[in-house]
């Protein structure tokens, strides 16, 4: 339960060296979320910072457990109460190795633990084995698409870690790729927007993977110039799309050709399936699928569609995960005759190059974080005067999207709206947050008791 600090890939990388799994978690949950996490991945250890102690020891006590927290001391200052130093372990050359034993592992074996959403429901555990995220890395290194260059003693790319690790789509593809490769990479705990654009220049950033926000933040901060860009060769969006609009925006900026280009993936794809070639300026396109990689779209009948047609897109490939942890029902409808069903909605031209449409799945994707309806809904259920609620996502300028909320008040009750998304705040991490709560007499839907969001969304939003 680390942010972007520089102990993170050696944390990672002793995990899986000791032959162990890791599990990651938001440094910004509450209790009640990490609680969850602690008990459906059963972690028998957490590694976090100081100032977090206090949260994970709350969540300990609502999961009834105790397990040895390690933090990592990023200024000198004591550590708290009944925790280890990591750094005890790190910086002792001293420290006796001999009673460690050589671990056993093989490229079937589960390596990492993240949580995904996967469909509306609350966060599932995925299973990516040892041979997921290594063939992943290596279908990245394929000249046609590859963002780096090769380290040598003259030359070593630089590649700032803002995208947090704690997310797939760094974890993988900046920090376990690019450290295979000897590439530099900066870190920074968390977007302070003035930092981050003093960063790219002074570190030279040569190679930078972003998400929408950051393609926002870029076009429109007061340093975005051709001098704060000078060193950018290499910028790759993902996590969610971007607009076309909002890519000439930024790319106004730095006023040169460079290389500007979108991927797409998923958790439960270590996560790459599509990335953009080289000298391809469709910047609403995600590409074609890389190496070693089949994708077909399908209609609702799972029926392969045509050329130009909108279907959703299943996936086959070395990179596509073991399954989701312990959740038979989940793996059942995740998986259709061997494919990898992603809920993501997108058509293809005759080339075999994807343009993303929509998603079949409900998931609100905040600042390219994933917030499962379900999740908030439990949250907004647990408050004493609400009934029933349902939550959607609606467009938001900044964030992407966000969560709106729909409740059902009990009988003769009336509150004021703030105190539920007080409640709400209290229990979720920052960017589940819900601003936007609407009251009304009852929650459509379906005969089998499916909430129909597409009905509150067409009919409020």
């Amino acid at each position: 339960m680390l942010p972007n600090v520089p102990d993170y890939p050696l944390v990672a990388m002793g995990i899986l060296e000791a032959g162990a799994v890791i599990t990651t978690f938001n440094p910004i949950y509450t209790a009640h979320e990490v609680q969850r996490q602690l008990v459906m991945s059963a972690a028998k250890l957490i590694i976090t910072l100081p100032e977090i102690v206090g949260t994970i020891k709350a969540a300990l006590q609502l999961a009834k457990v105790n397990i040895p927290i390690i933090v990592i001391k990023t200024n000198g200052d004591s550590i708290p109460e009944g925790t280890i130093a990591f750094n005890e372990l790190s910086e002792d050359a001293n420290v006796d190795k001999s009673c460690l034993k050589e671990v056993r592992r093989t490229g079937k074996d589960v390596c990492f633990l993240p949580y995904s959403s996967g469909t509306t429901g609350l966060p599932k555990g995925v299973e990516l084995t040892h041979r997921n995220i290594i063939a992943n890395c290596e279908q990245i290194n394929e000249p046609l698409i590859k963002c780096h260059t090769e380290t040598t003693a003259t030359h070593q790319d630089c590649v700032m870690a803002v995208l947090p690790f704690f997310h797939i789509y760094a974890a993988s593809v900046i920090m376990f790729h690019k450290m295979s490769h000897g590439i530099k990479l900066v870190t920074l705990a968390k977007l302070q927007p003035d930092l981050y654009m003093q960063a790219l220049e002074k570190y030279k950033t040569n190679v930078l993977f972003v998400a929408p926000p950051l393609v926002l933040l870029m076009a429109n901060h007061p340093a975005a110039s051709p001098k704060t860009y000078q060193h950018l060769e290499v910028v790759i969006n993902g996590a969610a799309s971007t607009s076309s609009s909002d890519a000439d925006r930024f790319l106004d900026k730095v006023q040169r050709k460079i290389r500007f280009g979108q991927g797409y993936g998923l958790t439960e794809t270590s996560p790459v399936v599509c990335m953009v070639p080289k000298g391809f300026e469709d910047y609403e396109a995600v590409g074609h699928a890389i190496p070693s990689t089949e994708v077909k779209l399908v209609d609702s009948e799972l029926k392969t569609v045509g050329p130009n047609k909108t279907g959703e897109i299943l996936v086959r490939g070395p990179q596509v995960m073991k399954g989701y942890k312990d959740n038979d029902e989940a793996n059942a409808n995740a998986f259709a005759d061997g494919w990898f069903r992603t809920g993501d909605l997108a058509a293809c031209d005759e080339n075999g190059v994807f343009k993303i449409k929509d998603r079949v799945k409900e998931l609100i994707k905040v600042k390219g974080f994933q917030v499962p309806p379900a999740e908030l809904e439990a949250v907004l259920r647990d408050h004493p005067s609400v009934q029933d609620a349902a939550v959607v996502g609606v467009s938001h300028p900044t964030k992407g999207e966000a969560p709106k909320a729909f409740i059902v008040l009990k009988k003769d009750v009336t509150l004021d709206v703030k105190d539920i998304i007080d409640f709400v705040s209290e229990r979720v991490a920052s960017y589940k947050r819900v601003d936007d709560v609407m009251v009304l007499d009852s929650i459509p839907k379906s005969a089998s008791g499916k909430i129909l969001r597409r009905t509150l969304k067409d009919k409020y939003c």
